[in-house]
């Protein structure tokens, strides 16, 4: 599947982004997504992210320090995984990227982990300040 990530900028302490993954390709609606993010000298870790809890139940996932800020969400009529990020603070800024695994069971807990994704986008640059 092929994934295009857009919506990043720069924005004010406290402000709001929504950032956008759009995927294409065979099947894109069988694909769980997780957000990623990098930051100056640091390693790519996980965000957010959105698999399946049941047939018809989406599991959300999220790191400790977006809870509460940050939302994910899927429109599957559009393959598009969203992140809303409310309340940035500058050490959200990072460029961040959205990546893919297959679904493979009715219960699919994405993973946390970067190596478990087969795709991933390009990233969009997130700044945070004043």
């Amino acid at each position: 599947v092929q994934l295009q990530a857009s919506g990043g900028g720069l924005v004010q302490p406290g402000g709001s982004l929504s950032l956008s993954c759009v995927a294409s390709g065979r099947a894109p609606s069988s694909y769980a997504v997780g957000w990623f993010r990098e930051a100056p000298g640091k390693e790519r870790e996980f965000v957010a992210a959105i698999g399946w809890g049941g047939p018809n139940k989406y599991y959300t996932d999220y790191t400790d320090s977006v809870k509460g800020r940050f939302t994910i969400s899927r429109d599957s009529a559009r393959n598009t995984v969203g992140l809303q990020m409310n309340n940035l603070k500058a050490e959200d800024t990072a460029v961040y990227y959205c990546a893919a695994v297959r679904r493979h069971t009715v219960v699919f807990i994405p993973s946390r982990s970067t190596s478990e994704y087969t795709d991933w986008g390009q990233g969009t640059l997130v700044t945070v300040s004043s």
